[in-house]
């Protein structure tokens, strides 16, 4: 009788906890719907201050920013990339291409921050909306790639400390135009060799160096791509490859010197990180431009680099790691 009074009372008891639960559950979910109403309201506020948009337009951009917001997006994020975007004259549709941008690249499990970066960046510098899209578009495709870099690595049983921070790493040397296969070597050996992540970041940040160096001595995309390639069949030692890299560099450079007697051309980023803005023909760069000084590493400014060397000045020597 004991028993059976112990089983109800517990069956009661589970009841009660369920119900708490469940109720704990609806009052949170009605507090979030609450607060996302509350947040759309302001937007359309927002919205609606501007003569720009049409009725449908403020509604297309109202659901694609509750997206956003139920995806994780911070709400701060949204409104200023709206409020922007209406001061700088930005149309509807450029809007919500930028968001879906965020969007995918949020569903898939990537980190948004460097988009998000961008986009104010480009807004700052009254950056072209075509340009700005094209530059957040390629980003995002870069984050992609350095997932891929990443997931390999761990797929072969690697353990890869800070997997989000170390996506960003990498996004950032393929923006460089490092080549990707080079980052996977470089990730792959880094972790077997017990390197930490702020190690194999510098040396990331190197090869960016010496890839921007390669490309402002008129080097292509395939030639750089094939200098890493050598560099990295020749030796398994990370700290030789960097080395290597440099020293097939200044012989390439030397070479092009003599057969031509041009100049190297002038410093410059990649295409997709110029970018013109729309009132003046002038160009402005979005991202993380390393500087060209002799004994630095690439850094994330907003600075233009300097001028490379003339045919009459030395190669400028790599960063100290």
């Amino acid at each position: 009788m004991i028993s059976e009074n112990k089983i109800k009372f517990k069956i009661i008891l589970s009841l009660i906890a369920f119900f708490l639960i469940l109720s704990l559950a609806i009052f949170t979910f009605a507090a979030e719907e609450d607060n996302i109403n509350e947040q759309l309201a302001e937007l359309k506020d927002i919205l609606n201050s501007s003569s720009a948009y049409s009725a449908f337009q403020t509604s297309m951009l109202l659901k694609s920013a509750q997206n956003l917001i139920e995806s994780g997006i911070l709400f701060e994020d949204i409104r200023s990339i709206i409020e922007n975007s209406i001061e700088e004259s930005f149309d509807a549709y450029s809007v919500k291409k930028v968001f879906d941008v965020i969007l995918e690249t949020q569903k898939e499990g990537l980190p948004t921050e460097p988009l998000i970066n961008k986009i104010n960046e480009g807004f700052a510098k009254n950056v072209n909306k075509s340009v700005l899209i094209s530059v957040i578009s390629t980003k995002a495709e870069n984050l992609k790639k350095a997932n891929e870099i990443l997931n390999e690595a761990q797929q072969e049983g690697l353990e890869i400390n800070g997997g989000e921070e170390m996506v960003k790493i990498l996004a950032y040397s393929l923006e460089n135009d490092v080549p990707q296969e080079s980052l996977s070597w470089l990730l792959k050996t880094g972790t077997t060799e017990g390197k930490s992540m702020e190690e194999i970041s510098e040396i990331s940040e190197e090869l960016s160096y010496l890839s921007l160096l390669a490309f402002d001595s008129g080097l292509s995309s395939e030639e750089i791509s094939l200098l890493f390639k050598k560099a990295t069949e020749n030796s398994s030692n990370i700290d030789e490859i960097c080395e290597n890299i440099q020293t097939s560099l200044e012989a390439q450079i030397s070479t092009a010197k003599i057969e031509t007697g041009e100049t190297v051309r002038p410093s410059t980023t990649s295409d997709s990180e110029a970018l013109p803005t729309s009132s003046v023909e002038s160009t402005v760069e979005i991202g993380e431009t390393p500087t060209q000084e002799a004994g630095e590493a690439p850094t994330e400014t907003g600075s233009a680099p300097e001028p490379s060397t003339s045919p009459t000045d030395e190669t400028p020597s790599p960063p100290e790691n």
